[in-house]
C-alpha cells in the first residue's frame, strides 16, 4: 500500500475557540484556513463538520464533547522553561505539572478547551544537555534515558 501520513485532525464544534487556543496560547502558526478546516503548520489541523457531513451522518452527530482519551498531542521546545512560565499566563487545566519522566526529559501536560491531551517537553537534545549540566556522566546519561553512547556524546559535544 502506497500511502503518506498527512495529519492529525481535532473535529470540533467551536473552531474560533479551538483556533484561538493553538494560536494565541501556543502559539502555532496557521498554514491554510479553509474556513471549516485549518491546517497549522506543525501539521494538526481543526474542523467543525456541518451536520451534513458524511462522518456526522454514519456516527449520528457531528462532534463529541470529551475529548479523546486515547489520543496526545506533543509538542518539543528547547527553550522548556520560558515555554512553561509562558503557558502559565494562561491558566491551563493542568493533567500534571512539570515533571521529570523515568528517560530524563521534562514535561507538562493539560487540556486544550475541548479536553484533548497536551503535552509539551524538553527535545532529545535539550535534555540529554540539560542533565549534563547538572553534571550526571555521560555512562548514566545513557542509563537513564537509553540513548546511544555515541549520540549523547555528539550531542553534548565531545569527541567519541
Amino acid at each position: 500500500m502506497n500511502i503518506t501520513f498527512h495529519s492529525p485532525i481535532l473535529i470540533t464544534d467551536k473552531l474560533e475557540e479551538l483556533k484561538k487556543f493553538y494560536i494565541e496560547q501556543l502559539g502555532l502558526e496557521i498554514d491554510m484556513d479553509f474556513g471549516p478546516c485549518v491546517s497549522l503548520k506543525c501539521g494538526l489541523s481543526l474542523w467543525q463538520l456541518s451536520p451534513e457531513h458524511k462522518i456526522a451522518k454514519k456516527l449520528g452527530r457531528q462532534y463529541y464533547k470529551d475529548g479523546n482519551k486515547n489520543f496526545e498531542l506533543s509538542f518539543e521546545t528547547d527553550d522548556f522553561e520560558n515555554v512553561v512560565m509562558e503557558l502559565r499566563k494562561y491558566n491551563p487545566v493542568l493533567l500534571h505539572d512539570v515533571e521529570l519522566e523515568t528517560w530524563g526529559q521534562k514535561t507538562i501536560r493539560f487540556f486544550d478547551p475541548e479536553n484533548n491531551l497536551i503535552e509539551i517537553g524538553e527535545t532529545l537534545p535539550g535534555f540529554v544537555k540539560r542533565m549534563y549540566k547538572e553534571e550526571k556522566s555521560v555512562d548514566e546519561i545513557v542509563e537513564i534515558t537509553s540513548i546511544d553512547k555515541n549520540m549523547v556524546l555528539e550531542i553534548i559535544g565531545l569527541e567519541q
